[in-house]
């Protein structure tokens, strides 16, 4: 018997976890999950391979086109890439919390948290709040076309000067040049160029340096997009939370009249009872 009874209390334990944990999985929200991996990892290929990439960019500056750093505060390529990798670090950090916030945001306005904790009032806050995630955003969604658009420059560049190392392979006797004015990397009065002719070219083209580059700026590009998508996915989804806010509210309200009107009701047949009490007495 007592066996018996230690069974039946083991099944009820183990159905106990197991519907905690079917509570658990049902308060997940899976969209923002989702977007939130995406973003994860369009900013780690963005920031990561951008930050390579513009290392690499220096030593190929510095090695084949003979470029020095300028001293004193002139505002020379070096100390722009040496901007935009301070950049990266920024978004890198702001990126990795806002993530976090949107997780939350998710958390707090599925549905599944009603049937977790019980019934909860939508207030005027939590309504600005979901508003204001969505209008920022929108906002980091056209940031993010921005940096998109201007990851795409560097590689047109290397896209260039690789569509030249492969030409150079198969047409022979042909001189083709590189001029880094084309491109404003350096100024009009300062000449850099390299040929096909010029053993600095040869040697460039030969190392894989510059394969290595011309890659990383791709994958950051291909990363930069995937954190388009992932705003657009945050977009659809903090909208369909602000619809589920917005029909709570109206669904809040309409259950504060009913309970009010019945409330109403109740007191006014309960007065009338004892109205006919009295008078019966």
């Amino acid at each position: 018997m007592a066996a018996a009874l230690t069974a039946m209390d083991s099944i009820q334990k183990q159905q106990g976890c197991f519907e905690c944990c079917i509570k658990c999985l049902g308060g997940i929200p899976y969209a923002s999950l989702i977007a939130t991996i995406l973003l994860y990892a369009g900013v780690a290929l963005f920031c990561g391979c951008g930050h390579e990439a513009l290392s690499g960019t220096v030593n190929i500056l510095q090695t084949y086109f003979e470029m020095a750093r300028t001293a004193g505060d002139t505002l020379d390529v070096f100390t722009m890439i040496d901007i935009f990798k301070y950049v990266i670090y920024g978004i890198a950090a702001a990126f990795f919390v806002y993530g976090i916030l949107l997780m939350v945001e998710g958390f707090f306005t599925t549905g599944a948290i009603k049937d977790l904790y019980g019934d909860f009032k939508i207030t005027t806050c939590g309504r600005c709040v979901s508003a204001w995630f969505i209008m920022l955003t929108y906002l980091f969604m056209l940031a993010w076309l921005g940096v998109t658009a201007f990851t795409s420059l560097p590689v047109y560049m290397y896209f260039n000067l690789w569509t030249i190392c492969r030409n150079t392979t198969l047409v022979e006797g042909a001189n083709l040049c590189l001029d880094l004015r084309q491109f404003g990397i350096v100024t009009i009065g300062e000449e850099k160029k390299i040929c096909t002719v010029s053993e600095n070219f040869l040697r460039m083209c030969e190392s894989t340096e510059l394969n290595m580059t011309f890659h990383l700026f791709i994958v950051a590009l291909a990363g930069a997009g995937a954190a388009v998508i992932a705003m657009v996915h945050y977009l659809m989804v903090l909208s369909a939370n602000w619809a589920y806010v917005k029909d709570a509210c109206r669904m809040q309200k309409y259950e504060d009249i009913k309970s009010k009107e019945e409330q109403e009701l109740h007191d006014i047949h309960s007065t009338r009872s004892k109205e006919r009490l009295n008078a019966y007495t």
